[in-house]
């Protein structure tokens, strides 16, 4: 892969991040939250989700034509040069309702099957991770690493739950097995920003079942670059089935304690 192509793949992505983002960021209702009148607050937040992913595809659109396009909100192409985009528009939907900061856009960029970029950008923490293949990652232009490994139990661990009540109910059960094995547990309420937030050191690790790939694409490269080591099941990549992150040292007990626990499934 050229130097020229990353670049450019990076830089569309950033662009269209940033977009994606001052758009959820401005065009939120101040009372969404509690807007008891409307039909739903969730319609609401649909809309700016559908909106988000819109602005972000006609970038694409205009920039790389060719390209293939995966996204939360239905996007879905095939492409013909061998890129593609793998968007979540919106990572943290009910944080945004809520009026939470910890919401995310989410880009991704593959060649060939691998991911080669990423982007996550957090606007109301004024925050923006970005990575590319082999050459780090960085938090608003400056460089991050993971936390060194600790032991299992001295490690601050990040996690997430489905909203299917069945999963939930396992999660819960994982969880509970989990939480007097390590320091603590943290959900953050956003799969891009805990997998970014474990790559400048904010946890030591995470965990969670039922991700798609846009949730984890750009925040598990972007874990990767700054040292992480990212993956699933034992001798399976990251996918929905359970994604983990964590520095080397940490993630192997910690995915070796996820697999005694059958946190693969429900």
């Amino acid at each position: 892969m050229t130097d020229p192509l990353m670049t450019e793949l990076l830089e569309t992505a950033l662009e269209a991040a940033r977009g994606a983002g001052d758009l959820l960021r401005d065009g939120r209702p101040a009372d969404l939250g509690v807007a008891a009148t409307k039909t739903s607050p969730i319609d609401v937040v649909t809309e700016m989700d559908i909106a988000a992913e819109k602005l972000i595809t006609d970038l694409l659109a205009r920039r790389r034509p060719q390209d293939g396009v995966l996204g939360e909100e239905g996007a879905d192409s095939e492409g013909s040069s061998g890129v593609r985009w793998v968007i979540d528009p919106l990572d943290g939907t009910v944080n945004y309702l809520y009026g939470l900061p910890s919401w995310a856009v989410s880009i991704a960029a593959e060649k060939d099957g691998e991911t080669v970029v990423g982007v996550v950008t957090a606007p109301m923490r004024g925050e923006t991770f970005q990575a590319v293949l082999g050459r780090g990652a960085r938090l608003n232009g400056e460089p991050v690493h993971c936390r060194p490994a600790a032991p299992l139990e001295e490690s601050l661990i990040g996690t997430g739950f489905g909203y299917v009540r069945e999963r939930r109910i396992g999660q819960a059960r994982v969880l509970n097995d989990v939480l007097p094995r390590v320091r603590d547990i943290r959900r953050g309420g956003s799969a891009a920003i805990d997998l970014s937030d474990v790559a400048c050191g904010r946890l030591n690790g995470y965990y969670e079942r039922g991700l798609n790939p846009w949730d984890f694409a750009a925040g598990a490269l972007i874990a990767r670059e700054a040292g992480a080591l990212t993956g699933g099941r034992p001798g399976v990549p990251a996918s929905t089935e359970l994604t983990i992150a964590a520095a080397p040292g940490l993630f192997e007990p910690l995915r070796g304690l996820l697999d005694d626990l059958g946190a693969w499934h429900d």
